[in-house]
Order: C-alpha cells, then structure tokens, then sequence
C-alpha cells in the first residue's frame, strides 16, 4: 500500500453517497410509485423465485436521550408506556403485508434497529417476536435454526442492554449484535451526547458472548467533532482488547440540513479536516489489520471466524439498507416509522412521524412515504454498483450486464486509473488496494441518476 496521499483526499473529497441502494434515495422516481406498484413488484418474487424466504427489518425509534451525531429517525422520550402501542402497529403493519402477499413468507434475517431497540424491556421485545412470528414462521420452521441458514441481529446500546434482553433475544433464534461505540474520549463523547465508559461496553460484550451470541460487533466513528488521531488510537486499541467478531468503522456523516438531527449542536470548524480525517481511517485500519481483521467491503473488518469473512470468500457478500450482510433474500420489508423496503425490483420508505404512522394502520393501509420502482437500467447498474462495493470489481462481459453508457463511464474512470485507484479493462473494472478507501468516488461514474442531474442543494455526505 502506498503512504497517505493528501493530494488524493483533497481531488476526490466530494459530497457523494454511500450507495446502500441505487437508485440512492434522492433519485427515486415517486411520482410514479404507488402503493400497488409496490406491492406488484413484492409479488414478482413469487412468479421468479423457488425460495419463500424474506428479511425484516424493524426501526424502533424511541432513545432516552439524543445522540448528536446520529442522522436516523427517532424521538427521544422516557416514557416507556410508547412501547406497546408502537409493537402493536408494527405487527397491524406486517399483518397488512402478509395478507397482500401471494405467497407464504418464512422469514430468513430480522434485523432490530433504531433508534434504540434495548428502550424496549426484554418483556415486550418478546411481545413483538411473538406477533412477527404468528404471521411468519422463522426459517426451517422454530426458532432453533442453524446459523448459517438465518441470520437475526440487534442494535444494542451498551447503557442499555441487559442480561434479560440478551437471553430473551437468544431464546427467539437471534445469534448477532452490534454495539454502538463510537468513541471512548471523553470529551468526543460529551460533544457527541453519548457517554459511555469503556467498562460498560466491556460488560456487554461478554454478557452477550456467556448468552451465546456468535457475532458480536462493535461500530466505531472517526471523524467526530473534536475528535484527533490518539482518540483514534486509542478507541482502536480498546477495541481491540475486547476482539469484536466484527467492526464497522467509518466516517462520521456530517448532514446538520437533514431534519430531527442534532448536528447542529458544533459547528464544522469542530470537525477534522478531510486530511485528518483520512490519516484517522488510515492508522485504524492499519491498527485493525494488524491485530488479525479483515477488510471487508467498505468501512468494516471482521475476524476470519466470522460469517462475514466467509462471505467474502464464497462470494456471497451483499450490501443493502441493514449494512453489509453475509447473505440475501430477494425481499426485505421494512416495518416501523422511516423504514425501507427492498423487492429487488422496487423501493419503499414509510412515514416518519409516529402520528402519520398510526394514522395508516389503523385505517388498514401500508404507512408509505415515498419509493421507486426500477426500471431495466437501474437494475443493471445496480448489479453494478453492488458488485464494486461487496467485491471491488465489476464485469460487462455477459450481454445482460451492458449498457449504453459504459465508454462515458470508461472516459470518466481514466482519471482514476491514472491515480492508481482502479485497474481498467475492456470488460471490467478493478479497485485497486489504494482505491479501496475511494470506492464512493468509483461508484459515482456508473451512478447514470447522478450523472445525468447533479444537485443544486446539499444531498450527500462528503466521501472523505
């Protein structure tokens, strides 16, 4: 690997996006989604699909307290009476689903997120898989699954979660968590709004793994408000003594116009310089590979005992609204306020106030906000697009993969072969090990949306 180029951070730090979906999500196409269009392109997989397997994934929304870096939909409350009433929507919302689809779903991955899943008590998390499961059996029917056939995850806050929710969890098939870390300085935490000492991140930790959990994850940010290298440093090293089975570090999202966040609390002069920021993600990779992980896609590493390695391995890797997952299914639904559904084929985004959420389901209609449905283009570059970020390489070479475009997107990638960022054939392309941190910037070129209309306003987070 070559030395840090800061002339490269300074060419390529552009606001661009971070392509959990394409089309990205300010390029869907709502004036021609509908709720039954919607619902069409779920039942496709019916008519081109053996499997009867989906995922879910569930956003509960509520936090004690606001996380000033965080940019999901939430609503921060300590009134815990919220729960029940938001479990019960959720299941009328499934409900609705279940009685539209043409087929019988088994449910194959559940992901929890938020928001802050552990808000609920362990009791009502029960309640909720409950109902989720009296509409949709569990793969292979029971909760006693074997891993490599599902894959059920939580969010955890390390304040918050308990020996109960880890064992209630585990007793409903869930086999992976990831903790929310972030920083383990002081004054990062306090700018952050996200106090947590390292021994209570310790603690969970080692609660889940004596539940049994297989995976445990950690997320770590760099680029934080008042954040420099050693904070870096030592949040990596005090990572590493804890040896997560996975670790999602990335890049601190800065998007203060995006309502509901609190990123206006600091100003940008707080923030690291794209230069600092770089060395940040650089020293905590090099830190991380050289304690054993592995380099997965983009901004997360995993030991090689991991699912996620495997899946780089076997080739099964995909990235989609949960993150980088070990394996797919052709339909992800998502539940709850701001969540997003995934047919292959379309996409759909729910309401994201609670008001606007109950208002649907209690009149029987699927709570959506806005979605697209692909066209044939999209679906090839998005094939695309996910190839690079789960494989860093992308081929043309089967007819069906071609579009009209690609010397436009060849003229536009040649600055970045001059770089050393990519590897360019006639056929396909190859990121390089220097390309790797810039991989956002060599989606961009095949991103035909994008291209095509460049935005007057701020859309995106910088790719630096």
């Amino acid at each position: 690997m070559k030395a840090f180029d800061p002339h490269l951070v300074a060419k390529y730090n552009v606001a661009g996006p971070r392509y959990t979906s394409y089309p990205t999500v300010p390029y869907w196409d709502n004036a021609t989604f509908s709720g039954d269009g919607w619902m069409d392109s779920l039942n496709v997989h019916a008519d081109r699909s053996a499997s009867n397997e989906i995922s879910l994934y569930i956003h509960l929304p509520f936090c004690e307290s606001m996380c000033t870096f965080c940019g999901c939909t939430k609503r921060i409350t300590k009134n815990h009476t919220l729960e029940i009433p938001y479990i019960n929507a959720v299941l009328k919302e499934f409900q609705l689903y279940t009685d539209q689809l043409s087929f019988q779903p088994t449910i194959k991955q559940i992901h929890l997120g938020g928001g802050t899943p552990t808000f609920f008590s362990a009791e009502n998390l029960g309640k909720l898989l409950d109902g989720v499961f009296a509409f949709a059996k569990p793969v292979l029917s029971g909760v006693e699954v074997a891993s490599s056939q599902k894959a059920f995850s939580f969010e955890g806050h390390p304040n918050s979660t308990s020996k109960e929710h880890l064992e209630l969890l585990k007793s409903y098939g869930f086999n992976r968590v990831c903790y929310g870390v972030q920083d383990y300085n002081e004054t990062v935490q306090k700018a952050i709004h996200r106090i947590q000492p390292f021994e209570h991140v310790q603690q969970a930790t080692q609660m889940a793994r004596d539940a049994g959990y297989e995976s445990v994850g950690h997320d770590v940010i760099y680029g934080l408000p008042f954040q420099n290298l050693d904070h870096v440093i030592h949040t990596i090293n005090q990572t590493i003594q804890l040896r997560p089975d996975r670790i999602a570090f990335y890049s601190y999202a800065h998007v203060p116009w995006i309502k509901g966040n609190g990123q206006r609390g600091y100003d940008e002069k707080d923030l690291p310089t794209a230069e600092t920021k770089r060395k940040q993600y650089e020293i905590g990779k090099q830190l991380l590979l050289e304690a054993g992980y592995v380099e997965i896609g983009m901004d997360h590493f995993a030991l090689p005992t991991d699912e996620l390695y495997h899946a780089i391995l076997n080739g099964s890797l995909h990235r989609n609204f949960m993150g980088y997952t070990s394996s797919k299914t052709d339909i992800m639904l998502g539940l709850g306020v701001s969540a997003i559904g995934d047919s292959w084929y379309g996409f759909a985004q729910n309401v994201k106030t609670l008001k606007e959420y109950y208002t649907a389901v209690r009149n029987d209609e699927l709570p959506l906000m806005r979605g697209h449905l692909l066209n044939e283009e999209d679906l090839i570059i998005r094939k695309h697009i996910l190839n690079l970020m789960c494989r860093f390489e992308t081929s043309w070479s089967d007819q069906t993969d071609r579009f009209p475009e690609i010397p436009e997107v060849l003229i536009q990638l040649k600055e970045l072969e001059k770089d050393g960022l990519v590897e360019l054939y006639h056929d396909r392309i190859v990121v390089t090990e220097n390309g790797k941190p810039f991989i956002r910037n060599i989606c961009m070129p095949f991103d035909l949306r994008l291209q095509r209309k460049k935005p007057e306003t701020k859309l995106f987070s910088m790719t630096v």
